[in-house]
Formats: structure tokens, sequence, C-alpha cells
């Protein structure tokens, strides 16, 4: 089965070595994308591709940090003349550093914004320089439900997110005489590494749904944590055909915890 307007496809997924970047870029896969995997953990990102390429579906690994623009240049140019012409692009990597603001680490605000917004600025300037000629392409930036709603300890991951998630709807309104569309998905507590290292106990996940009203936090009406395979739905959606009309627009996934706000 091939999503419309996906198979054939140039598809270039940073953080792919994570959680929901391995379920992106194997649904991309699935649906016949060739997946160029970008990630800055080289272990895990071969790991990831011998799995996609094991389940027949074509991929590749470029090893990048997204922090270093010069390495983000090299790579896109590489993946340009190996592959072919990069038609969809998946900002997936991201950081996340906890901290209440009096305690916070400028290091760990500076690596939050530095992978978290500086890198989606990186990659998607130098792919969209790519694709402007083209007259063609779609860009997805996921983000974080964290961009929406005030969170504890999270300042610099909600700031990072909702700078991303502005910069996407901006290239979006830029792009958009080209023919280049620029969407975000906004995940909630999703079922990752990333969000098992906040828990605490086992009862982490019943803490999660359950929510914690110390915290300002609601918990999730749905009643139950996101699977990875939810954003990768959504991301499938944004860069198929059936989307060829929606542009800047923000699709948050986390089961009605912030209330569609």
């Amino acid at each position: 089965m091939n999503e419309k307007g996906v198979a054939g496809k140039i598809a270039v997924v940073t953080g792919a070595a994570g959680g929901i970047g391995k379920l992106i870029a194997e649904r991309l896969g699935e649906h016949g994308a060739m997946i160029a995997a970008i990630d800055k953990n080289e272990g895990e990102l071969a790991r990831c591709i011998k799995n996609l390429q094991g389940k027949g579906y074509q991929a590749l690994a470029f090893p990048t940090d997204i922090c270093d623009l010069d390495n983000v240049e090299e790579a896109i140019s590489l993946i340009e003349a190996k592959l072919g012409p990069i038609e969809i692009l998946i900002n997936v990597a991201g950081a996340l550093r906890l901290g209440s603001i009096d305690v916070l680490d400028k290091e760990d605000w500076g690596m939050s914004f530095a992978v978290n917004a500086t890198g989606v600025f990186y990659v998607s300037q130098v792919v969209s320089r790519h694709m402007i000629p083209r007259k063609k392409g779609s860009i997805v930036t996921i983000s974080s439900n964290a961009a929406h709603m005030p969170r504890m300890e999270m300042a610099a991951y909600g700031a990072s997110k909702a700078a991303a998630t502005m910069f996407t709807k901006c290239l979006g309104l830029e792009l958009a005489q080209h023919n280049i569309r620029c969407n975000v998905v906004s995940p909630g507590s999703t079922d990752t590494n990333m969000l098992r290292k906040l828990w605490k106990n086992e009862a982490g996940a019943q803490e999660t749904l359950a929510g914690k009203l110390e915290a300002y936090r609601l918990g999730i009406p749905l009643g139950k944590i996101g699977n990875p395979s939810d954003i990768a739905e959504a991301v499938l959606f944004f860069v198929s055909d059936h989307a060829s009309h929606i542009t800047m627009h923000d699709m948050v996934v986390d089961g009605g915890a912030t209330l569609g706000v």
C-alpha cells in the first residue's frame, strides 16, 4: 500500500534514531519513500537503518549534528547528490532539559534552543533552498503541546518548542508562493524513552494519565498515553496529497491533554 503522493519521494528525517523518529521513518518507508535518516547518534542510527532495510524499505544513514550548520549543509548536499531531490523533510530531533527557572542551567537552556529551535532552522533553511527552485515540497516539524501550555520545570523545552512552531509557520508563509507546505505536529505524552525517563516509579504512567493538580497539569481525557505511531500517522497525512491544501497548521496529538488550546 502506498500513501498517495509519498511513494518514490526522498524524505529526510532528523532524529531518526529516537522513538518517534524511527516510527516516522518506518511509516514513510512502508509507503514507498526513500529515507535519508539523520541523527547524531551513529550507533543507534545504524541500527535504525538495519531495521528499515531488513523490512525491505529504502533507507540510508547520514550521521549529522543538526546544531552545526556546516555539518547540515554537507549532509543535505550529499543526500541531494547521492539520492536525488528532497521532497519531504521531517524535523524530529529534540532535546528535553528540565529544571525550575531559578536554577535552570545555562547549558540546558542553550542545548534546548540549539536542538529544538536552531537545529530546525538550519535544516529547514538548507533543505528549502533546494526545494524552492523545484516549486514543490513538504516540511513537518515535530513540536510539543508544551508549546501551547505552561508546564512546571519545562520553561526551556516549552519555549524552544514554541520557537520551532512559530518558525515553521513563518516558513510556511514564505514558502507558500513556491508550492511548499510547512506544518507542525505537537505531541503530548507519548510512550518513548524520553517520557519514561520522567517517571520516578512504576506509577509514572498512571500519574501521567491522572494529571497533577499541584503542578497545574491536567491528565489525558482519552485515558491513554500516546504511541509513536499516532504521531507518525499525523505526519504521513501532512506529507501526503490528502493534505495538499493545508499549510501553517499545528496539529496537537495529545489525547485532549491541553483541551484544544
